[in-house]
């Protein structure tokens, strides 16, 4: 990981464009024009006019051959971090120095072609050799320009500088010309990627303050034994070891914590049922980040960890162990994106029971419908006899605020009454599947993260799995 956040220099290739005329140019051929019109009337005017055309014209030559001599000597580098983090702002380094005998322009118009998936600030950028504007700074022992500027990364997932543009006036402003400078320079933004470096350099406990949880570990009960101690007074009278309480004579308890080197498996759906905007971003991103973050709780109570996607694209990560899993989680998923199109969940629960040879704690995210009670009910018995399935789903910010908002009119009514029937036929079909022993989870955006770790936590602490 650490290789990939290495910042990444690019020197480049030119190709200059042909030349354009410059204001001096279209200014010194009307004056030119307008003297050959007084020469037409008198003869030593006109001589003038000769004259001066010649001059003009040997300093036109004299002006394009000197721009040319500063497009030579330029070379350009740029330097960025390849490895961003989703809305982060990143710093983008670029350097224009000398390199040569030529002489450098006084002014340069500077272009960096940067990703349309990132928001920047303006360009062009005037380089000043002289009077540099903030954040420009000259460095006199390599006769070199260095512009600072930052980009905020909006979309995850691949992104590349494909160039650099530089556009010189010659030193009277007869010409212009542009030089491209092909910088490319490629790298990836991860979903929160700072965030959960942060998070994974920390104990669990400090992780689960964070979220708002308690303690995970609960005295007395769970699946595997872990140590002996002295009876305290509030511990439960049936976690003490009589035979060690004989051996010591003092009351002696047996201490559990949850079993660990179970299995999880996250099944997100990348079809139409997440790709709702909420808030800067979609539900899909939220329900990604809160899989990555589960991921890294999963993994530091040492189970393995397994990701499906199916709908818009069809993915899937083969269980494993150890934190480096959370690594090859964020490389094989940052450029997953969800799309306005069908998705299955019968399928992808049939696909994962064929791929799964031990029991497992299914996560299946994604937003049920009243229809889905009966696509799933020839499907959940299967999964009941060998694994434990938890269905999660994200409540509709939209469908919440037309239910409960009062109607000025008859369509604002009928819409109320459509999302106030929408939201109770799910919670109706949330009911009947908790009744018949499924564990299901809805909540917003803000508290998926925190009931998505509270729940796994719940049914570690249980014994279910």
């Amino acid at each position: 990981m650490d290789a990939a956040r290495r910042c990444k220099r690019h020197r480049c290739r030119k190709r200059a464009l042909a030349l354009k005329p410059g204001i001096s140019l279209f200014t010194g051929a009307v004056l030119w024009l307008c003297l050959g019109v007084g020469g037409f009337f008198s003869t030593p005017l006109s001589l003038v006019w000769f004259l001066s055309g010649l001059l003009l014209l040997f300093v036109i030559i004299a002006d394009a051959l000197f721009l040319g001599l500063m497009i030579d000597t330029l070379k350009t580098e740029r330097s960025i971090n390849t490895s961003l983090s989703l809305g982060e702002q990143a710093l983008v380094r670029l350097k224009v120095e000398k390199s040569g005998k030529g002489f450098l322009a006084a002014k340069i118009r500077l272009f960096d072609i940067y990703p349309s998936s990132m928001a920047c600030q303006t360009f062009p950028v005037i380089l000043d050799r002289k009077g540099l504007q903030n954040n420009v700074q000259r460095k006199p022992e390599d006769h070199a320009l260095i512009f600072e500027y930052f980009v905020t990364p909006m979309q995850r997932g691949e992104w590349e500088f494909p160039e650099l543009q530089l556009l010189f006036n010659s030193p009277l402003h007869f010409w212009q010309r542009k030089v491209i400078h092909s910088t490319k320079t490629a790298g990836r933004t991860y979903p929160d990627f700072k965030k959960l470096l942060a998070l994974a350099g920390q104990d669990l406990r400090e992780v689960l303050e964070r979220v708002g949880l308690k303690n995970i570990r609960k005295r007395g009960q769970g699946l595997e034994f872990q140590s002996l101690r002295e009876y305290q007074l509030g511990d439960p009278v049936k976690a003490i070891d009589w035979r060690a309480t004989a051996r010591r004579q003092k009351p002696i308890i047996r201490e559990y914590q949850e079993e660990q080197d179970q299995q999880v498996l996250f099944l997100l759906d990348t079809g139409y049922r997440l790709h709702r905007q909420e808030g800067e971003y979609m539900q899909f991103d939220t329900a990604l980040n809160a899989v990555l973050l589960l991921s890294y709780v999963a993994l530091k109570h040492e189970d393995s960890v397994a990701v499906g996607t199916f709908g818009n694209e069809e993915r899937w990560l083969q269980p494993r162990k150890g934190m480096s899993t959370l690594t090859g989680l964020m490389n094989n998923l940052y450029d997953l994106y969800s799309a306005p199109v069908p998705s299955s969940l019968f399928s992808a629960l049939e696909n994962a029971l064929a791929r799964l040879n031990r029991r497992t704690l299914i996560i299946l995210i994604s937003n049920f419908r009243e229809e889905d009670g009966e696509s799933l009910s020839w499907i959940l018995p299967r999964i009941r006899k060998r694994h434990l399935l938890l269905t999660v789903s994200l409540r509709e910010q939209e469908a919440e605020t037309l239910s409960t908002r009062r109607p000025a009119n008859m369509e604002e009514a009928m819409e109320s009454a459509a999302a106030f029937s929408y939201l109770f036929a799910r919670q109706q079909l949330y009911k009947k599947w908790e009744h018949s022993g499924l564990l299901t989870l809805e909540a917003s955006i803000k508290e998926l993260s925190p009931a998505l770790i509270s729940s796994y936590l719940s049914v570690k602490r249980s014994g279910a799995l």
